[in-house]
């Protein structure tokens, strides 16, 4: 599936153009790669990164919709991964605290 129309059924956009226009600004990132080109394909399993008003929404494709249907339908189609700890930072380990005892 396209990424526009992507973005527009799942109403994130109001219109394709306006997909189509933050495509072409660089505003969208595809599993941390800035998309460029409108037909880029979307797969399940894809992460976006989309720059809303107040905040940048990454969100993980769990399925393709084949149609813009209501807000509740849409949402059912992507998985948020902002918030809750619910993106797990690979690689990332904390020091441990001076004077704790190692297990």
């Amino acid at each position: 599936m396209r990424l526009d129309r992507l973005l527009w059924f799942l109403r994130f956009a109001r219109s394709r153009s306006t997909a189509q226009r933050w495509i072409a600004e660089g505003h969208i990132r595809r599993n941390g790669e800035r998309v460029l080109r409108q037909d880029q394909a979307i797969a399940v399993g894809d992460i976006l990164t989309l720059p809303l008003r107040a905040k940048v929404l990454p969100i993980e494709i769990i399925a393709l919709p084949g149609r813009r249907g209501p807000p509740a339908e849409a949402r059912t189609f992507y998985r948020p991964l902002d918030g809750a700890g619910a993106i797990a930072l690979a690689g990332l380990e904390t020091a441990p605290e001076e004077g704790a005892a190692q297990p």
